[in-house]
């Protein structure tokens, strides 16, 4: 349901950075915070929940579009002499990249054929045997969709069997709550409730473990984020080689990943920091004091903008080069138009959000009840789609969407790898005594944080 508009969306109140909360304990106020946020409920542990919405999309062997004729007719009987559809069953056996990236150069007739999009459709929802994807936008990119799949389901084929695990369990020594992979996987940074950003060189995975752990971020002999001895390291962001983190100390401090991960920056909010948007032009914070605020991180930083957008603390934030998107305890999701500098939606939902990941034109969330909500950019405005229950009997502390995979992690110590068809499919599944709490992938490399002190990291085929 989308609510009315009320005074609190005039864009005037942007402005209004000027009424700081009482001094409080962060530590006290943190730990107040995940036992109320990240606490399942007692009598709601045993049972998942049904997917709210259950109408499938039809299934594509009843729809499947027919690939066009494009192959030229020969007189001489050849490979090319044979119909688009025994062309394209061959093709099937051969690696997607290759068929996209040779066979296109070999002739006009599989020129055509190659990058005929139907082609790539057809391989796709044959691939998965499910609706996919779940929205499907006007310029959808079939071609790399399909070997993104392609991949995904090759990395994670027997259940995982054949990625390489290492546990990293010698940087932090308390848990560990935000994760971040740099440079196509070869740098993580992860944060910590010691008060700790740690920098990783994944890769020296499997060599010894001082090799692996590179530093810790800060020239603090003690920790990183430290004010009066308090500030778990709560959310991370990156654009390029600048990284930023945001504590509970109320503080985001940025560092240059180009210049060995000095400090060149530091941003004062009134609120425990609870999730940043990093862009080339803007770095945006949801605080614990239910406000989105933007800065620009070239110069000063300088404050921008600031506005109570919800009634409670902000958990989840999303930015790009058109909108804002914030999640809230309050059960709202609200959407701001970045050209317009107004709030362009407030959605009222069922439950709260506490984590998203976008690419295109979808947006998919985890809530606090172990569902996934999807949302759809049509003309500018974000409609709900879908919701799925994909296995998770607790909080969803940790997404990431891509064309052609979704990873989940929850409290209910799990992390699940899906195919995102509709309804999304579980193809494998990792457990940890301490819990998870976000994951990150890029490259071939996936890394969960744990509430045990370690980083868990798989490392798939090239």
């Amino acid at each position: 349901m989308e609510l009315p508009l009320g005074p609190c969306d005039n864009s005037r109140g942007w402005d209004d950075d000027s009424d700081p909360e009482s001094e409080t304990d962060p530590d006290a106020q943190a730990e107040a915070y995940v036992a109320r946020v990240l606490s399942p409920p007692k009598s709601e542990l045993a049972t998942p929940r049904p997917s709210q919405l259950s109408t499938p999309a039809s299934s594509p062997s009843a729809s499947e579009p027919r690939a066009a004729s494009k192959v030229s007719t020969v007189s001489e009987p050849g490979l090319l002499s044979l119909p688009p559809e025994l062309l394209l069953e061959i093709c099937s056996y051969l690696d997607a990249r290759l068929v996209l990236h040779v066979l296109s150069r070999v002739c006009h007739a599989l020129r055509n054929l190659v990058l005929d999009h139907v082609t790539w459709r057809l391989r796709a929802q044959r691939r998965v045997r499910a609706p996919y994807p779940v929205v499907e936008e006007k310029n959808f990119d079939w071609p790399a969709a399909c070997i993104e799949l392609e991949q995904h389901l090759s990395r994670w084929a027997e259940d995982g069997r054949w990625a390489e695990y290492f546990c990293l369990a010698n940087g932090h020594i308390s848990s560990i709550d935000s994760v971040l992979l740099l440079q196509g996987g070869a740098l993580c940074l992860s944060g910590s409730r010691d008060r700790n950003v740690n920098l990783w060189d994944l890769r020296q995975l499997g060599m010894e473990p001082s090799q692996v752990l590179v530093k810790t971020l800060g020239t603090d002999r003690f920790s990183t984020h430290e004010v009066r001895g308090q500030g778990w390291v709560w959310s991370l962001a990156a654009q390029d080689h600048c990284v930023c983190s945001g504590s509970w100390d109320s503080t985001v401090k940025l560092w240059d990943m180009a210049a060995d991960g000095q400090q060149f920056g530091e941003i004062k909010a009134n609120s425990a920091v609870l999730c940043l948007s990093y862009l080339p032009d803007i770095l945006v914070t949801g605080t614990y004091d239910k406000k989105v605020t933007i800065y620009d991180p070239r110069a000063g930083p300088a404050l921008l903008k600031s506005q109570r957008l919800h009634s409670s603390p902000v958990l989840a934030l999303l930015a790009d080069d058109q909108h804002i998107i914030s999640g809230s305890e309050d059960r709202t999701l609200v959407v701001v138009d970045r050209r317009a500098n107004r709030v362009l939606q407030r959605l009222q939902l069922d439950s709260y959000l506490l984590c998203m990941s976008h690419q295109d034109m979808q947006l998919w969330t985890g809530d606090n009840e172990g569902l996934l909500h999807v949302f759809a950019n049509r003309n500018g405005c974000f409609q709900h789609v879908r919701s799925f229950n994909v296995g998770h009997r607790s909080h969803i502390t940790g997404i990431q969407y891509s064309l052609g995979a979704l990873y989940t992690t929850s409290t209910d110590k799990t992390l699940r790898v899906h195919v995102p068809t509709d309804p999304p499919r579980t193809i494998c599944t990792r457990r940890h005594d301490n819990g998870f709490t976000k994951v990150c992938a890029e490259g071939n490399l996936v890394v969960a944080a744990s509430g045990g002190l370690s980083l868990e990291v798989w490392r798939l085929q090239a």
